[in-house]
């Protein structure tokens, strides 16, 4: 049926789905090139060529300006997936345009696009929160308005519930729950975050997304505006964005920007290209600058949307790999905006850990590398067991995970504890299970993890209430060896 949404893997809060439209299904996580249909230096075809089966479009500049009653497919010539925008972002730009929500929403039904939103009011970069809760009210006014059309199509449209209230977070909480209750919308979409994403102010950013994910519903296929920057994309995924669209693969190349997985240069500060590429390994920086404009900014696109579709891939196969939480920590070093992006992702560590899934179908190694990686889902889970652990005995054998030799000669199992310096103490009797025997982690532990990872044991220790304890081969994380002393007198020497 079309809108259903079929979940088919999970990492973190992010997933990889199955979208049903009117034009065939569409995998999730997904970038959809927006199309300008009077201007654009890459035509479809190249697009298609790249990998890409779905573009989005502007039912308002292709009203305003053909006016057609043709079907959006056989106008643009393409098979694939269509979602067509309303006109909300030239809204942003230039204020009221002269059309209605009605007349919008009229005009979508007629050319039944795949994916289509109704003429919301972006909040923008508005600084004036009573202007911002106009903004919120007037969008939702408008979903209602046009109910009526929406139920009629909604047999072959996907209609999208835009989501505003920009930075204004109870705003946005708000509006993100006021849509998500309107079921005749089966697609939502966070709206307003193209400025931040421009000035690279991704904490804010990412505070959106949290805001209006955790207030909605995770069976609704969940859309980012203006979403075009590859290294923050994986950020929006893990939190549970579903789908981007964007520009901004030929804005920047209008602007001679060429984008990387990790940052944006301009051409003229490169001497080579670090890509493979079609366009790359036939070119070089000097050769693309060397030509017309208009060649080298099609040249251009066509490399920037190589490295969105690069990005939209490796995502989905951290997914698969179950390896997100680690891809973002590597990205995470690309750039001073996207490591504060990181930190603040890793604040909702507690609402990650509830999505991601405790075992995935082929085991693989877990890589933890810092204090950084102390909240990984696994390893808050693993503090949730220890903190249930009911004491047996008097006595506690810690033991450090190098010490294999003497792992194997443990016969009786109680009071035994494998020190683990990202896990902490783990019990010997799971100790050979996912995930504790399949992390790796660096020979050098650094001392923020040796530092956290004491107040771990101390905590333990006290909780639990043993008498006595051993402590053998923990003196690489600065842990002195015991034999059978008193807990109170090893912590008070700890």
């Amino acid at each position: 049926m079309i809108g259903d949404f079929e979940i088919k893997d999970e990492d973190l809060a992010g997933r990889i789905g199955i979208l049903e439209t009117s034009h065939g299904k569409i995998e999730t996580p997904a970038f959809f090139p927006v199309i300008n249909p009077i201007k654009s230096e890459i035509t479809i075809e190249d697009i298609k060529s790249i990998g890409f089966n779905n573009i989005i479009t502007n039912a308002y500049i292709i009203k305003k300006n053909f006016n057609i009653r043709t079907k959006i497919h056989d106008f643009l010539k393409f098979n694939g997936i269509i979602m067509t925008d309303s006109g909300a972002y030239q809204v942003l730009q230039y204020g009221e345009i002269e059309i209605s929500n009605r007349e919008i929403v009229e005009f979508e039904s007629t050319i039944e696009p795949d994916i289509g939103v109704i003429l919301d009011v972006p909040t923008g970069d508005v600084k004036d929160k009573e202007e911002a809760k106009h903004t919120v009210l007037e969008t939702l006014r408008r979903a209602k308005e046009v109910e009526e059309i929406i139920k009629r199509t909604s047999d072959r449209i996907i209609w999208v519930h835009p989501i505003q209230g920009g930075t204004f977070l109870d705003l946005l909480e708000y509006s993100a729950k006021e849509a998500n209750n309107n079921e005749n919308y089966k697609m939502l979409a966070l709206g307003s975050p193209t400025v931040l994403m421009q000035r690279y102010e991704y904490v804010p950013l990412i505070e959106m997304i949290y805001t209006a994910k955790v207030n909605v519903s995770r069976g609704k296929p969940f859309h980012l505006f203006g979403g075009g920057v590859p290294h923050i994309m994986p950020f929006a995924v893990a939190l549970g964005v579903d789908s981007f669209d964007s520009a901004s693969y030929i804005l920047y190349a209008r602007d001679n920007r060429y984008m990387t997985r990790e940052r944006v240069y301009r051409l003229e500060d490169l001497e080579y290209f670090p890509c493979s590429c079609p366009v790359c390994s036939k070119y070089t920086p000097k050769e693309l600058l060397e030509m017309s404009k208009e060649e080298r900014t099609k040249l251009l696109a066509i490399h920037n949307l190589y490295v969105i579709k690069e990005e939209i891939n490796e995502i989905k196969q951290s997914i698969k790999e179950g390896r997100l939480f680690e891809y973002l920590q590597q990205k995470a070093y690309s750039h001073p905006a996207v490591y504060s992006a990181f930190k603040k992702f890793l604040q909702y560590a507690s609402y990650i850990e509830k999505f991601d899934p405790r075992v995935k179908g082929d085991v693989k190694g877990i890589f933890v590398y810092d204090e950084l990686s102390l909240l990984r889902p696994e390893i808050l889970r693993h503090e949730k067991l220890v903190d249930k652990i009911k004491r047996k005995n008097d006595s506690i054998l810690i033991l450090c995970i190098d010490k294999k030799d003497e792992l194997k000669r443990i016969r009786d199992h109680e009071g035994v504890y494998i020190l683990h310096p990202f896990y902490g103490l783990v019990p010997y009797n799971i100790f050979f299970s996912y995930p504790y025997f399949q992390t790796e982690y660096p020979l050098l532990i650094n001392d923020s993890v040796r530092v956290i990872l004491k107040e771990k044991i101390k905590k333990f220790l006290r909780e639990k209430g043993y008498k006595t304890i051993t402590v053998i081969g923990c003196e690489n994380l600065h842990i002195n060896s015991v034999r059978n002393v008193p807990v109170e007198l090893f912590l008070n020497q700890f």
